[in-house]
């Protein structure tokens, strides 16, 4: 095993890996307007999905951003593109029929089936590729649960999947941790950064305004408009988007108690050597695992580090500390990396809901779009997509998550103090083989 002193690289960085190959925008000064149709705050997949939209629906669009254009999880994330809605289709069903529950699952689909279209349609860049997710099962119950739930999908809404048992796992997958699993056949993975900056490009292209490094204060009502203040003066807007998920805050109240911001830590490992690589990832899939504390990773999009990612900590933000924590567990399941060093660490928030889904739509008079549950590289660009057509009234903006209930709890605030004892709650769980629920 490394010792720490000999963890990292010599040139380890506590910044995105994704970053190394898009830097952050260095975007031109201007002065504000004082007057646009749409203001849209967090300038992450959301905001320019739906900035995009408005902007090519010919409102006058602003983009506020209290850092670096995409500084968030957008450019901060494992870079995997599910199909994934938390709740299965029986719990959905029994809150909201079966009819709901189908639509909503649907989403899912749709969201992957988008960002693929939008991709090519756009002309993005961004080493997308369907490679496939190995969903890999971290005890024996674990895998029989995977089997039976693949061999059993709701009519219209099958995902592609293909059960493996521990036997074959070698040929998924070169560790022996877990036992078998399934893989989930048209799952991708792409660059986040890239796509970012791709969607950055056609908002800006279409004439919306992204104004980095200008938080939003405060949101007021004046008259059938709203005032927002910022820290380069007022800007009036007809409509007023929040987009701003793991990182919502006290601008929209009522929203920051319904989002749970979590961390999710990343760290890349130094350059492997090519045979190494194909043995330990020989499809070059997306990896995931069935544990409520999950981990997932995959190959960088050049073959040659293994971009290893979880969640490590309650409420530990430093990279060189959550660093050593993913590399054991990279080490537990392949042996052979316990000498790897680092090369990046770092962490981005996502954000959670009460209800583990994602919600849109309008409150107030204010729209939003947030709370993607760990999905947000896919849903994200898609419901922005959506509620930017809201904005503009169109018909088929409509989603499936619209009208539903967006819960809190009693004296939430924003602040998770709760997180901690669910942590270590799911490691007993996980550790012990506990079924998922």
């Amino acid at each position: 095993m490394v010792v720490m002193s000999e963890l990292f690289t010599d040139d380890f960085r506590t910044t995105s890996y994704w970053w190394d190959r898009v830097p952050r925008p260095m975007l031109p000064e201007f002065d504000l307007p004082r007057r646009v149709d749409v203001i849209i705050i967090g300038s992450g997949y959301t905001g320019l999905s739906a900035a995009l939209q408005t902007a090519r629906g010919g409102r006058h669009t602003l983009v506020l951003d209290a850092e670096d254009a995409g500084f968030g999880c957008s450019t901060r994330n494992g870079g995997q593109i599910s199909t994934s809605i938390k709740p299965p289709f029986a719990q959905l069903a029994r809150r909201y029929g079966a009819q709901r529950a189908a639509a909503i699952l649907q989403e899912g689909h749709n969201s992957l089936a988008w960002v693929s279209r939008f991709v090519a349609e756009e002309k993005i860049d961004c080493d997308l590729r369907i490679c496939g997710r190995f969903h890999a099962a971290h005890n024996p119950a674990q895998y029989e649960a995977l089997a039976r739930a693949a061999q059993a999908q709701p009519a219209g809404l099958k995902v592609e999947a293909q059960i493996v048992p521990r036997a074959e796992q070698h040929g998924e997958l070169g560790t022996d941790a877990y036992f078998g699993g399934v893989v989930y056949t048209r799952h991708a993975s792409l660059d986040p950064a890239r796509l970012h900056q791709g969607m950055l490009d056609r908002a800006r292209e279409a004439g919306a305004i992204v104004a980095p490094h200008c938080p939003a204060l405060d949101i007021q009502r004046d008259g059938a408009a709203f005032r927002v203040e910022t820290a380069r003066g007022a800007i009036t807007a007809r409509n007023v988007v929040v987009a701003t998920n793991g990182y919502s805050g006290r601008i929209a109240p009522w929203l920051q108690r319904r989002v749970i911001p979590i961390g999710s830590y990343i760290i890349a490992t130094e350059p492997l050597r090519r045979d190494v690589m194909a043995r330990l990832m020989p499809k070059d899939r997306i990896v995931s695992d069935t544990r409520k504390v999950v981990y997932y990773y995959r190959a960088s999009p050049d073959g040659r580090r293994i971009l290893f990612g979880g969640r490590v900590s309650a409420n530990e933000v430093d990279p060189r500390k959550s660093a050593p924590l993913l590399h054991a567990e990279l080490a537990r399941l392949f042996p052979e990396l316990a000498g790897v060093k680092v090369s990046h660490s770092w962490c981005g928030f996502i954000a959670y809901t009460f209800d583990a889904l994602a919600h849109v739509g309008a409150r107030d008079g204010l729209f939003y779009a947030m709370g993607y549950c760990g999905s947000g590289v896919g849903m994200a660009p898609y419901l922005g997509m959506r509620i930017g057509q809201q904005v503009l009234g169109r018909q088929e903006g409509a989603t499936a998550f619209d009208g539903l209930a967006f819960p809190t709890r009693p004296f939430y605030r924003g602040n998770p103090w709760f997180l901690g004892p669910a942590i270590r709650y799911y490691r007993w769980r996980d550790s012990r083989g506990v079924p998922r629920g």
